[in-house]
């Protein structure tokens, strides 16, 4: 590919990416307005190319539900106290899990589960990250 033919894909390249962050912005944008909880400060949406989604979602949004009975805001919760502790391990946390009051079983799945749904989507890692940082 010749000095030049790279140079106008670059600038194409560029263009492309612009539109990108105008469309993510917009998306927010129309989210906020609609009353979603929407991702901050994020130009494009990572889910064009792969990666976890910034797409607002709305409160009773199947994402942002309870899973075997554990919350987001449990699931934060839980963890912050054991990182008070210093537990650090997965398994000493899935048995304080249990001196708090939940099923081990289902705080494992639930905590594999919210891992899956923040791979999915920005916003439940961002809720879970204000919920874990308030307690």
């Amino acid at each position: 590919m010749g000095l030049f033919n790279k140079m106008k894909q670059g600038m194409n390249d560029a263009a492309s990416a612009q539109n990108m962050a105008a469309a993510g912005q917009a998306e927010q944008a129309q989210g906020a307005a609609q009353g979603k909880i929407g991702v901050q400060g994020m130009m494009a949406n990572p889910a064009a190319f792969g990666g976890p989604s910034t797409t607002p979602l709305a409160a009773d949004d199947p994402l942002l539900q309870p899973v075997y009975g554990v919350s987001l805001e449990d699931y934060a919760r839980v963890a912050k106290a054991a990182a008070a502790q210093s537990i650090s391990e997965e398994n000493a946390l899935y048995d304080f899990a249990v001196t708090q009051g939940f099923d081990r079983n289902g705080f494992v799945a639930a905590c594999q589960e919210w891992t899956n749904r923040m791979k999915q989507s920005m916003v439940v890692g961002q809720q879970f990250n204000k919920m874990y940082m308030s307690f």
